[in-house]
């Protein structure tokens, strides 16, 4: 729902931000991962299960409580981003970004004329409260907060000129893909892998654009900001359920198992 973007504002102001990903296309998991004091999440439509619908569901959920979602489309299609729009994202993330253009592209999809091609229905959308945000065609624009993300070997080399087009607010590099386009899927700390990582880091930089990212094998969170990156994506609602479930299930399991130790002993 239309309201400032203060992931977008805290982001510009310089601020490091720390979020979860959630992919299980469920209202009340988002819900509960909100709650908990994430400073962002990502409902992710490029690899959840999730419908426009469920964006929709989520969105509210998040709204609800008050933790700024940003969602990360299937693919750079003027299309689907116009939609996500009318439902009210403020925030996304667009992937597989190869180019210039293609960032000029998206941007130009997510803002209304004339600095854009979004098509307008304002007054029975969810993003302008069905109408009653009187000014949301003015103010629209100002409040997008687009992330382009770089997953490629040859969109390293070209980070600079995707990054400087006018509108991308963020690059987000996608490390794991990035590693998968020279033949290094999941090779995280690879010095090859690190090395395109690096050659993207510093295009993105001389084009004064914040960085975001997730974790991974060369760099933890807490490495990833003290080298400068403003918006880090860590924890998803699958792996936190799959951790906490394989955690209570050991604990358990070690529990009874140290009971049946000491029943056998006496016997």
């Amino acid at each position: 729902m239309f309201q400032e973007n203060r992931l977008k504002r805290r982001v510009a102001a310089g601020e490091q931000v720390y979020g979860a990903w959630l992919g299980l296309a469920s209202a009340s998991v988002a819900e509960l991962i909100a709650l908990v004091g994430f400073d962002f999440v990502i409902i992710d439509q490029e690899h959840g299960a999730g419908s426009l619908r469920d964006a929709a569901d989520m969105l509210r959920a998040c709204d609800a409580a008050g933790c700024p979602a940003a969602v990360r489309v299937p693919w750079n299609d003027h299309v689907y981003l116009k939609r996500i729009l009318d439902l009210g994202a403020q925030s996304l993330m667009i992937p597989m970004v190869e180019s210039a253009e293609e960032a000029r592209a998206a941007v130009a999809a997510c803002r209304y004329p004339p600095q854009g091609r979004r098509g307008w229905a304002v007054p029975v959308l969810r993003c302008s409260r069905y109408g009653l945000v009187e000014d949301y065609t003015k103010r629209a624009n100002a409040e997008l907060f687009v992330m382009v993300q770089i997953e490629s070997a040859a969109t390293a080399q070209r980070a600079e000129e995707i990054a400087a087009i006018d509108g991308v607010d963020m690059v987000f590099i996608g490390i794991n893909d990035l590693a998968g386009s020279i033949g290094r899927l999941e090779q995280l700390d690879h010095p090859e892998v690190d090395a395109l990582v690096r050659q993207a880091e510093a295009g993105v930089r001389a084009a004064g654009k914040p960085l975001g990212t997730v974790p991974s094998a060369r760099r933890d969170t807490a490495g990833l900001f003290a080298d400068g990156y403003r918006l880090v994506a860590g924890s998803s609602d699958a792996g936190l359920l799959r951790e906490g479930a394989r955690h209570e299930l050991a604990a358990v399991r070690a529990a009874l198992g140290s009971v049946h130790g000491r029943a056998g002993a006496m016997s």
